[in-house]
């Protein structure tokens, strides 16, 4: 069987699937369905919350998504923060920080993160986040290779700086490049891209 890949701009305020089994849900939330008429059996491989955005993988293939998901690889976030992250904020992340997941404490493993003084050209942000109406915000780069719920906004509240806005850029060696929200792109995923 021939399999379907895409990357998606996952935009802001869009849930990481295709549909919902709750009516509530259907009537109020948005889904993956609406960006593109994909094949059936399409599947996002791993997630970005609702408020979170940018580069998300779409396969037909639930044994590529199974081994992405499980193997560890790196994805990359631009992280814009509610104030001016201190150096001693971005040790700890680097080192690792407790955060809660589903009401057990646990410690993100060391990862890598820089204070990013140019940015990349990035979409205007969603008018809801109302960014920088009250205090200065801070962009770091943080890269991952676990993906735990809600993983890097936790991270940066745990040290004092809320997430703002979340843009994941890259996963493995596919990048999000100049792609703009609602984007889909078909390419072919191959295990050594990651």
């Amino acid at each position: 069987m021939q399999h379907s890949h895409f990357k998606i701009y996952k935009p802001f305020a869009m849930l990481s699937q295709m549909t919902s089994g709750e009516d509530r849900q259907l009537r109020k939330k948005r889904f993956l369905s609406e960006l593109f008429d994909f094949h059936d059996g399409i599947m996002p491989i791993g997630r970005l919350d609702e408020k979170s955005e940018g580069l998300l993988l779409m396969t037909t293939d639930g044994k590529l998504s199974d081994t992405i998901n499980s193997s560890g690889i790196e994805k990359e976030y631009l992280v814009q923060l509610d104030g001016l992250i201190t150096p001693d904020a971005i040790q700890k992340i680097a080192e690792g920080v407790t955060i809660g997941i589903f009401g057990k404490k646990y410690t993100t493993k060391p990862c890598e993160i820089k204070v990013l003084n140019d940015l990349p050209p990035l979409p205007e942000a969603d008018q809801a986040l109302r960014i920088g109406r009250h205090r200065p915000t801070s962009w770091v780069s943080i890269t991952i290779k676990e993906g735990k719920f809600r993983q890097v906004r936790k991270m940066t509240a745990a040290v004092g700086f809320p997430t703002v806005r979340l843009i994941r850029i890259r996963i493995g060696n596919i990048q999000l490049e100049d792609m703009k929200p609602r984007e889909v792109v078909t390419i072919k995923i191959t295990l050594p891209d990651f």
